[in-house]
């Protein structure tokens, strides 16, 4: 008895993955024509702590590089043109330790509260992701976004960074992913039990 719910919940979890996968994939192609700013708002946050929340830290950080591996093709190439080596690590880091980090909070918090578990993974998430697009930019690409920073007419190369390029896009990506993602684990959750 105990081995055939251990297989059914592997099975649910491997599913959810799975479509949460696809999930990931369509709302990167959507997500590419809702802009603030030079950068699409990454949509794919929710169902990546969704993932975390629902499925744990491996699928979650497996929805992390799917989310890297989507942006290269879709949203990457100003970042490409100046560096294969440093876009391509800066991305699939960035996805997987956003993935990672939000499905240990959950991890770790779920015991205790839920529903701050998920709120806790669902600010991390943003927060880690562009914390390391901001890294990337100053290792790998720091003089070309001092220039772009210049065009713009920002004197500081961080002031741009913040500013220019992450500030809204940040601030929305936080905000949804605040919002949905609990949502979006409760009624899942109620859906589990019927």
């Amino acid at each position: 008895m105990r081995k055939s719910r251990q297989n059914a919940n592997q099975i649910r979890t491997l599913t959810l993955g799975a479509i949460l996968t696809a999930m990931v994939i369509v709302l990167q192609m959507l997500g590419q024509f809702i802009r603030f700013g030079p950068f699409s708002i990454s949509l794919v946050l929710v169902p990546i702590v969704i993932g975390a929340a629902m499925c744990g830290p491996k699928i979650s950080t497996w929805l992390g590089f799917i989310f890297g591996v989507a942006v290269l093709m879709t949203d990457a190439a100003a970042f490409l043109a100046i560096s294969v080596p440093g876009t391509v690590i800066t991305v699939l880091l960035k996805g997987m330790a956003a993935g990672l980090v939000a499905g240990l909070i959950c991890k770790v918090f779920e015991k205790k509260n839920r529903t701050l578990a998920v709120i806790l993974a669902a600010v991390a998430c943003p927060l880690v992701n562009t914390g390391i697009f901001l890294l990337g930019c100053a290792v790998f690409f720091l003089d070309t976004v001092t220039q772009w920073g210049q065009g713009m007419g920002y004197d500081n190369v961080f002031a741009y960074l913040i500013f220019g390029m992450v500030g809204i896009n940040f601030l929305v990506e936080m905000g949804i992913n605040i919002f949905l993602s609990p949502v979006v684990v409760r009624l899942l959750n109620i859906g589990k039990r019927v």
